[in-house]
């Protein structure tokens, strides 16, 4: 499902603010009729805030630059004979350690670095779908049309269970774009607060893994459950949010 072309130059417009109100207004307008120029919009704006967080541009150590240094400057020096070899070969293996400790330590690194990019790109879709007006697709408390509203929009079914008894009425659901890949948002309300509860493949995750963080000064819930992968984001208290996940996981079936 491809962005429409006569409208793919205007999203990056629309995103970094360059277009006059007539094509902003008409681009929006156009947004919440079109699925494929909404995706596109949404993850473009996920890369956007990606590339501008802090930790996803990694520097390399000063101890690998000077042990780069120090063999390239070794293997251009003048030869003092076969005494210096030995000195050589010491630079060229500790560079290469240097190296190799690096790497080991980026690819035990880039595992959090991926984890906290998909908890900020959370919490900034929560945000924007009370900033931008956008908060439902589909605005109905009645989840036999939640769900059947997704379908072959995404490639899964997610549950929608209706929790007003335990406090958290249906609002709705959208598309968003999590992970580098749209996904279904369910919305939900607590008093004056809104739920998101993204839903996506666990991908190999483990069965019934359970995380709770804060950010920014949001609470995220995040569990696995019938192979997928839900993460609730809201401005609730962590313990409110904990009760939501609760009452989620005890009346959803996939």
């Amino acid at each position: 499902m491809s962005a429409c072309p006569d409208k793919t130059p205007l999203l990056q417009g629309l995103i970094d603010g360059e277009l006059d109100a007539v094509n902003a207004a008409a681009c929006e307008a156009h947004l919440k009729t079109c699925d494929a120029c909404n995706a596109e919009y949404l993850r473009l704006l996920a890369l956007r805030d990606e590339l501008s967080t802090p930790g996803v541009r990694h520097r390399a150590p000063d101890t690998l630059r000077a042990g780069i240094e120090a063999m390239i400057a070794a293997e251009d020096a003048p030869s003092a004979g076969a005494a210096r070899a030995p000195r050589v070969r010491y630079a060229a293996a500790g560079a290469f350690g240097t190296l190799l400790a690096a790497s080991l330590a980026a690819v035990l690194v880039v595992p959090q670095v991926a984890e906290s990019g998909v908890e900020r790109q959370l919490v900034a879709s929560h945000v924007r779908s009370l900033l931008a007006n956008h908060l439902t697709d589909v605005a109905t408390s009645n989840q036999h049309v939640v769900r059947p509203w997704f379908n072959g929009k995404v490639d899964i079914a997610p549950p929608v269970p209706e929790l007003a008894p335990q406090g958290f009425p249906l609002v709705g659901g959208r598309l968003d774009y999590i992970g580098g890949r749209v996904v279904p948002a369910i919305v939900y309300k607590r008093r004056l607060h809104t739920v998101n509860l993204f839903v996506w493949p666990a991908e190999g995750r483990l069965l019934n893994e359970t995380r709770s963080v804060r950010r920014d000064g949001y609470s995220l819930a995040e569990w696995t459950q019938g192979g997928l992968r839900f993460a609730a984001v809201s401005d609730i208290e962590p313990a409110e949010l904990q009760q939501f996940k609760a009452a989620f996981t005890a009346n959803s079936t996939n």
